[in-house]
């Protein structure tokens, strides 16, 4: 999954009420050009509710230096203006006439719109995190701290891998994210609590690994935290004189462990009234959150029976592909989900458990990574650099972590792509599975695409920053690991292929996991043991993903839906096209759409091919 923002921005605030800078000599302007100067106001708006962004996208700087200081405002009085503040950008935007804009801006258009109608219609959830900017972020969630949403795991990564540090001025705006951080715990804990008084908390088991995360924080030293060392080592390395260490542990130990251990106590506090029911069903006006989730994580109006109808039956489709591989390796008893899981054990093809096993999944992946490389001309036209470093998933955020997610680069190539790969154990990763995720994460999935944003310069600014659209991102990157078998990437390997088919079918399972915990009422232990069964994952790697679906509704749905959807749209345009399709051609259309709702891919699909037929 691409997890950049849904990780590091977790919660990230709603848009800032400002002042909106339109007026009489913006009517008298072309409409394109008051398309722009609204985009780019929304834009400047959008950064500044949202330094960690600015940060992130590597902006903080010039006119924008001061965001490096700060964090977004959790309160619930700024959340709360949200749904408002959306609808007048919206209002903004509607007095601007579609018929009259060019053809690019009606597209940036229709994206914008209907970024800022997800965020004006979370509003009407009055908790958790249900707002343009979570929606944006992939981290939409009825829960505003969680094992793996709230300051307490964002904040420490966040400025670890995305808070420069080249210049005094940069250390000293760290020392002051570090202080703000136990401002933005202490709003986090009031909302906790205000959230509890409206039914809504943790489900136990979610509870329980997120004290357990928090209080492993509190045990260790000041001086020993991941914020103190990065600042201290990179200060450093760029020979900025002054003793930092002194005073971020000060700050760690002075300031952030008493804000944490106010929220912890307030977790524990309400802990009486968690329960088990893991889905969102649960709350007042459930379905109809759920329906907002699944619009988030899809950009369709689908229902949550029709996706998982469609996740049953591509799961079946799928079973029976790899059922006749796994016959061809002599494997014939017992169901595929059964089969998988011997196969996952098989000491062929796990790694030692340990420190040395670890070093050595890393070196391989860079080894996939190579190897794709030299063959993407096979795929796209288009000439990308598409760096990209691995990096294993910090030990002191891996309980709560995905399994795997990139971290595109910064826009202003200061920064690589980084794929990150959860290490807590080996188990978790025999052979066969890390050239499907290698090729998901990083080429030719999210670092390729991605890098089309970072390198070329060519989408604006307001798209780059509304661009969490799910469906398309995720959608895209299992579209990715289809092309890299359709190129041969897993001729003569047939386990390899099995790897390859049971990453496709896990997405399946998704979408009926996801819609059975939260409409069909599944509980968590029903819904792992179907994982299991079903796809022959181990037991740990699925509970680790059942909790996410538990903490993150709907957004697990988005992979397969966008991944159906491109081949959906690549079959009618070559039946549309004939002879003169080209798969090249319609993958860099793809890639140069940038990432858009499903609805407005479709439509740029379409005109793509109308245009190559006139031009035929």
């Amino acid at each position: 999954m691409s997890l950049s923002r849904r990780d590091l921005l977790a919660g990230a605030a709603a848009v800032s009420a400002q002042t909106f800078p339109f007026g009489q000599a913006l009517a008298q302007t072309s409409p394109d050009a008051a398309f722009r100067t609204t985009c780019n106001a929304l834009a400047d708006a959008l950064l500044k509710d949202n330094p960690e962004n600015a940060t992130f996208l590597g902006l903080d700087k010039g006119a924008r230096a001061g965001l490096k200081s700060r964090l977004s405002d959790q309160s619930w009085s700024h959340i709360a203006k949200d749904r408002d503040v959306c609808a007048a950008w919206l209002g903004k935007l509607d007095a601007i006439p579609q018929a009259q804009l060019s053809p690019a801006a009606q597209t940036d258009k229709a994206v914008v719109s209907y970024a800022l109608t997800l965020g004006r219609d979370g509003g009407r959830f009055e908790f958790g995190a249900n707002t343009l900017a979570s929606a944006m972020n992939e981290n939409a969630t009825p829960y505003i701290v969680s094992q793996e949403t709230g300051s307490f795991v964002s904040v420490p990564e966040f400025l670890d891998s995305q808070h420069k540090i080249e210049t005094k001025a940069d250390a000293d705006a760290y020392l002051a994210r570090m202080e703000a951080m136990a401002a933005v715990l202490d709003q986090e804990t009031k909302r906790v609590k205000r959230d509890v008084g409206l039914g809504v908390l943790l489900p136990n088991f979610l509870l329980t690994t997120a004290l357990g995360q928090m209080e492993a924080f509190l045990k260790m030293p000041a001086a020993d935290q991941r914020m103190v060392s990065s600042l201290t080592s990179r200060a450093k390395k760029q020979g900025i004189a002054g003793d930092y260490a002194g005073p971020a542990a000060k700050l760690v130990s002075d300031k952030i462990y008493p804000a944490l251990g106010r929220q912890i106590a307030t977790l524990k506090a309400v802990g009486a009234k968690a329960t088990p029911d893991a889905g969102v069903w649960k709350f007042k006006d459930g379905e109809a959150y759920y329906s907002w989730l699944l619009k988030v994580g899809t950009t369709t109006s689908m229902t949550a029976k029709q996706i998982h109808a469609l996740g049953l039956a591509q799961n079946a489709e799928i079973s029976a592909r790899m059922d006749m591989l796994l016959k061809k390796q002599g494997l014939s008893k017992g169901t595929v989900g059964e089969r998988m899981t011997a196969l996952g054990r098989d000491p062929r093809f796990l790694y030692p458990d340990n420190d040395i096993g670890r070093a050595q999944i890393i070196e391989y992946l860079r080894g996939r990574i190579a190897a794709v490389r030299q063959r993407l001309p096979e795929l796209f036209n288009l000439k990308l650099k598409a760096p990209v470093i691995i990096k294993r998933v910090p030990p002191d955020i891996q309980d709560g972590a995905p399994l795997g997610y990139m971290n595109p680069g910064a826009i202003d190539g200061s920064r690589p792509s980084t794929y990150y790969i959860n290490l807590k154990t080996t188990t978790n990763w025999p052979r066969f599975s890390l050239p499907t995720l290698t090729y998901h994460e990083t080429i030719p999935g999210h670092a390729w695409q991605g890098a089309y944003v970072t390198e070329t310069g060519k989408l604006p600014l307001i798209r780059i920053i509304l661009s969490g659209f799910n469906a398309y991102v995720e959608g895209w990157a299992l579209y990715a690991e289809q092309l890299a078998g359709e190129m041969g990437l897993y001729a003569g390997d047939p386990v390899g292929e099995l790897g390859y088919l049971q990453a496709q079918q896990f997405r399946a399972c998704r979408l009926v996991a996801d819609t059975g915990l939260h409409a069909m009422r599944w509980t968590r232990e029903q819904t792992i043991d179907w994982f299991v069964a079903n796809t022959g994952r181990p037991r740990a790697s699925m509970q680790s993903e059942v909790d996410r679906y538990c903490g993150t509704p709907g957004q697990a749905c988005g992979y397969k839906i966008g991944h159906t959807e491109i081949n959906r749209l690549r079959d009618k345009a070559r039946t549309a096209l004939g002879s003169k399709f080209d798969l090249r051609d319609f993958n860099d259309a793809l890639v140069t759409a940038g990432a858009v709702p499903l609805p407005v891919l479709a439509d740029l699909i379409d005109r793509h091919v109308a245009m190559l037929k006139r031009g035929a």
